[in-house]
């Protein structure tokens, strides 16, 4: 049985394997090496920016904090995928490690800081996609 649960094997068809896109697919691809961190070496790196959401990685080094802010309509999930850091939701800090996820909703204040020694990576996705929704606390 494949991942998707198909006996059979048929949830992925030969064409959907190939690279680049074919007509009426809406598909679409990026790859994390082509995209760049905000700061060269840290900050957010955007896989995807639109139309519907917002996903990407974010890179904490040690002693840096993504900044202190809210949503006013996108909700905010954060997946720790190295590293540790502190989550501080409306004040409020919490000790996360690898694994934990957070899902935050609109108007939530929230920064992730990076106390630690080590680099943090953090896998976020913010859905709806809607630009300039952010607002710094």
């Amino acid at each position: 049985m494949n991942v998707s649960g198909d006996p059979a094997g048929s949830a992925v068809s030969p064409q959907s394997s190939q690279p680049g896109f074919r007509e009426g697919e809406n598909m679409e691809r990026t790859n994390e090496r082509e995209k760049e961190f905000r700061f060269g070496d840290s900050g957010p790196k955007y896989l995807f920016r639109g139309p519907r959401f917002e996903w990407g990685i974010l890179l904490l080094k040690p002693g840096e904090n993504l900044g202190a802010h809210y949503h006013n309509e996108v909700e905010e999930t954060f997946y720790f995928e190295e590293g540790e850091a502190e989550i501080v939701i409306n004040d409020s800090a919490r000790k996360v490690k690898v694994g934990d996820v957070f899902r935050l909703e609109p108007r939530e204040k929230h920064d992730i800081v990076n106390k630690t020694d080590k680099t943090t990576r953090i896998i976020f996705i913010k859905c709806p996609y809607i630009e300039g929704d952010k607002v710094k606390a």
